[in-house]
């Protein structure tokens, strides 16, 4: 740290309603009251500290805001917005919105999920949707246990929602604490103690609704259900209590919509927000900070007296100059497709519209995803990679330019599983073909024509479909190992160490406000939030 020097006499720190600078342009100071590090989602909700009166500055190192939810055209010439990487809402509280006054909206989707299958020999499906889901068990399974199981899980996992989800944005409960507040011996047993494949074989015995209950716990996340980390069940967690509910809802206008929402309520209170500006080095005695900063016009260095950093803990720690944590793995292919029309399915009792309204799911039985598994695990590209596919504009047309919805253009987004960084680190781009094409295979299977048939062709006459690997994500967006929480999911309460809010680090006045925090993961801001609380001292 250098030696302290009197500080500069501090402008008029920034208040409600004040819009700040922003953009490629130098810093408008030298000493802030707080400096974020990184622009996304995360990193602009911390800006709530602008909101409080604070003078606050946040460095982005690419020339856009929004990190990993953005909304992009990737397809030369083509007039559609899709959300790139992450893509559907659930983590983000009400409070946040509300908080803020942020313009932005969700739609729910009419679908939860639709499940293709073949049973003996006849192509069929498992749809979760209303009042049809109770008959789709009926016919899928023969009878009325399934279902009947399948009410009682998801009552259990609703009320536990209900209690855990408000507690995301308070300081860390303890173990009891939030085990009290549960106050379900079975849920906690199911959920928190016992690997999360004792519950599922406990309560469903149909392949199929095995593997649909099992996905939620393998989004992002390379575990088998019986993992003894309990990995696999801080995954499931997560995707059962957003809102209170367990909903995923589709971002109105896309992914880019949240962010560019955020971004604008920073302004407004006062933030300033400066991009292609990346912070390089920080260095802290604990009460004041200086950070060093690689701008358009050279590097330069600024104090403040706190940070609050929206990056990775690996990257935290090259900020620092500290040891790093242990490395990530991502385990996940993303694939953006513009489709001229949605493909026609082999279950001809179910229509396209339907089926692709909600999570369509791809080779995600019970036994599949074990299987898949046990391929990843030995170091071999899945023979029957699992995925999941999502048609956003089915929800929100308006990622679609009016030519193209008047069109019936369609997009898809799917998501696969089980694919860890390590598959692609001799070759990525050779891995990411095979990866891809035996993927897509296996949605073709469920269909009458081939999903290729039905692409898009962009400005230059090549289809509109894109892949990202955990390497990719890696070097589009630093994401350490491309993992999309930057490290692994940790259940919601306190262990030694973490600190009141769980965004704590070892240095007083910095901050970990991304997705590596404490019930961090997702599209939340909850990290943003809590990192704001810590350092208003609430």
């Amino acid at each position: 740290m250098p030696a302290p020097q009197t500080p500069a006499p501090r402008p008029p720190a920034g208040r409600p309603g004040a819009r700040a600078a922003s953009g490629p342009g130098v810093p408008a100071r030298d000493r802030y009251d707080a400096v974020i590090v990184g622009g996304g989602h995360n990193g602009l909700v911390a800006a709530y500290l602008a909101r409080a009166g604070q003078s606050v500055l946040v460095l982005e190192r690419l020339g856009t805001t929004g990190g990993a939810a953005v909304s992009t055209r990737p397809f030369a010439g083509v007039d559609a917005r899709l959300s790139r990487y992450s893509y559907l809402v659930s983590l983000l509280p009400d409070k946040i919105v509300r908080e803020l006054g942020l313009d932005f909206a969700v739609r729910k989707r009419t679908v939860s999920s639709y499940t293709p299958a073949v049973r003996d020999g006849r192509p069929t499906g498992l749809l979760v949707a209303g009042d049809g889901t109770r008959e789709s068990f009926a016919a899928l399974t023969g009878g009325e246990r399934e279902y009947a199981a399948w009410q009682r899980f998801y009552a259990m996992t609703q009320r536990l929602a209900t209690r855990v989800f408000p507690t995301l944005t308070e300081p860390l409960p303890s173990r009891d604490a939030l085990r009290e507040r549960v106050d379900d011996a079975d849920a906690w047993r199911m959920l928190f103690e016992e690997p999360l494949g004792v519950a599922v074989e406990e309560n469903f015995t149909d392949d199929l609704v095995r593997g649909v209950v099992l996905t939620d716990a393998l989004i992002g996340t390379f575990a088998d259900a019986h993992d003894t980390s309990l990995l696999q069940n801080r995954c499931f967690l997560y995707h059962v209590i957003g809102g209170g509910t367990g909903d995923w809802d589709v971002p109105v206008g896309g992914m880019g919509a949240l962010t560019d929402a955020l971004a604008g309520a920073a302004r407004a209170a006062g933030a300033e927000i400066r991009v292609r500006h990346e912070a390089t080095r920080i260095e802290t005695d604990g009460t004041e900070a200086e950070v060093t900063v690689r701008t358009p016009d050279g590097e330069r260095a600024v104090g403040a007296r706190r940070v609050l950093v929206n990056a990775s803990p690996q990257a935290l720690a090259t900020l620092l100059g500290d040891t790093p944590p242990p490395p990530a793995e991502g385990a996940q292919l993303k694939v953006n497709m513009l489709l001229t029309r949605l493909p026609r399915l082999r279950d001809r009792s179910m229509d396209a519209r339907q089926a692709f309204a909600g999570t369509f799911h791809i080779a995600e039985g019970y036994g599949q995803l074990a299987a898949a598994h046990r391929d990843a695990a030995a170091g071999r590209l899945p023979a029957a990679p699992p995925s999941e596919i999502y048609c956003h504009s089915l929800t929100d047309p308006t990622i679609l330019g009016p030519d193209l919805a008047a069109r019936g253009y369609q997009t898809l987004t799917l998501f696969g599983l089980h694919a860890p960084a390590r598959l692609f680190a001799a070759d990525n781009d050779a891995a990411r073909a095979a990866l891809l094409k035996a993927t897509l295979a296996e949605l073709d299977a469920h269909l009458e024509e081939p999903v290729t048939d039905c692409l898009a062709l962009d400005a230059n006459g090549e289809p509109c479909i894109e892949a990202k690997t955990p390497l990719d994500l890696e070097r589009d967006l630093r994401l350490p190992g491309g993992h999309i929480f930057h490290r692994d999911l940790s259940f919601p309460y306190a262990v030694e160490g973490t600190g009141r809010w769980g965004v704590e680090t070892a240095h007083a006045n910095v901050l970990l406000c991304g997705a590596g925090a404490v019930r961090g993961g997702g599209v939340s801001g909850v990290p943003g939030h809590n990192a704001a609380m810590a350092a208003l001292g609430r």
